[in-house]
């Protein structure tokens, strides 16, 4: 084994100029741009589906609890029921649960001169915890409150205000949509914030203002709230939360995740996963090919070699770990290599956000990264597994070949 090993050192470290030198270094940088790609893809969609999910939670939270409403989507309006504080005290108990905001949803139209615009005017009370959106705020502040009526300050997306050609302070109508054929009833209300989430399915359809409002135009009873909105501490642990929150609530109320109400774009991110998958395997076989390639050549470029060892008695077993370990050696250098290189642009991207996307399409303007150490040691370890493995294989051209005619080779 040792003899095997030193030979291997010998030849992966001789500098002599040669047509196996040159593929070897052909190897090595394959081996590299292929690891590099794999830590930036992993990087890259980790980054992704985290930016949009916390946009998701943030805006919405994980669970909402509302009354049943039989085939509900996202912008049904609820039924209403009184606001329950011990319900809500009982919840924060539940190991996992940060915070429940109450809200109300209603249907509306946004009119400014001569730009009208279908909206959900979403409400939110004065125990609303504003951390979750307070991230989105571009211009102004959350809603300020009043004990007497409702506050007349309404929260609006950059891009909604980009259409109708309005700014903070500037005053709106809006008009709410009363159904059962009743006339919309118009309330003017006051820019007080404008907000950007990047996800065109809120910034075009969501405006937040006052829940008391919705109660007196709804006329709803003092107290009574449309849902809540629950926040927990790790979207992967919804199903056990759930689990528990559904011991606490009345019977009348219904639970449903964040993803069920938006399937279409947790399917989107899920679909990413299918996505770096296919990116991961596409560059294990690149460079799966590259290594057999200088194996192959190395192998023929080493038939005397090969044939005087096997005459002086050498194995063909410990002949082909010669060339495994040869291998070795070049996917340790082009993993090493590679590794530099995609931390490197991880690292430079994370810091200087250089490259960029098309925010309407992507729902960011920056490409996110996050990578996590124990994935780059996964690609390292399986890209090294799986190379040597595969290498076994054409290493066995070796026991093809006869001593007097790998001697006389040229």
């Amino acid at each position: 084994m040792r003899l095997s090993l030193f030979v291997a050192r010998r030849i992966a470290f001789n500098r002599s100029s040669s047509f196996s030198r040159f593929i070897i270094n052909i190897a090595i940088v394959a081996t590299a741009i292929s690891v590099a790609v794999m830590i930036l893809a992993v990087a890259l969609v980790n980054g992704f589906q985290q930016v949009i999910q916390q946009k998701i939670f943030s805006f919405w939270g994980h669970i909402h609890i509302t009354q049943y409403q039989p085939n509900a989507g996202p912008l049904t309006e609820q039924t209403p029921f009184i606001a329950d504080p011990e319900v809500v005290k009982q919840l924060k108990q539940i190991p996992g649960i940060l915070t429940v905001n109450a809200y109300a949803t209603k249907s509306a139209i946004v009119k400014a001169e001569k730009d009208l615009e279908g909206v959900i005017f979403k409400g939110v009370d004065r125990q609303y915890d504003w951390k979750n959106l307070q991230q989105f705020l571009q211009e102004g502040t959350p809603i300020h409150y009043r004990d007497s009526s409702y506050a007349p300050e309404v929260i609006i997306s950059v891009s909604l205000a980009r259409e109708l050609h309005l700014k903070l302070h500037d005053p709106l109508i809006v008009y709410f949509i009363q159904g059962a054929g009743q006339p919309p009833r118009a309330r003017k209300l006051t820019i007080g914030g404008i907000y950007k989430t990047g996800i065109e399915e809120y910034d075009k359809t969501y405006i937040i203002g006052d829940l008391e409002l919705i109660r007196k135009l709804n006329d709803w009873e003092p107290g009574s709230i449309g849902g809540y909105e629950v926040f927990t501490n790790n979207y992967k642990n919804i199903q056990p939360i759930a689990g528990a929150a559904y011991e606490v609530i009345p019977d009348k109320l219904f639970m449903r995740s964040i993803e069920e109400i938006y399937p279409n774009i947790f399917a989107w991110l899920r679909l990413q996963n299918k996505n770096e998958i296919i990116i991961l395997v596409i560059m294990t076989i690149v460079a799966v090919i590259n290594m057999i390639t200088a194996i192959l050549i190395l192998i023929l470029e080493r038939t005397n070699m090969i044939g005087i060892v096997k005459a002086l008695g050498m194995r063909n077993f410990n002949i082909q770990k010669i060339f495994i370990y040869q291998a070795g050696y070049i996917v340790l250098a082009g993993l090493i290599l590679g590794d530099i290189l995609g931390i490197g642009i991880a690292v430079l991207q994370k810091t200087t956000g250089f490259f960029k996307l098309p925010e309407e399409s992507y729902y960011m303007s920056v490409a996110a990264i996050s990578l996590h150490w124990w994935e780059v040691v996964l690609i390292n370890a399986g890209t090294l597994l799986i190379c040597l493995l595969v290498l076994i294989v054409p290493s066995r051209v070796i026991r093809r070949i006869t001593p007097v005619k790998a001697i006389q080779f040229k």
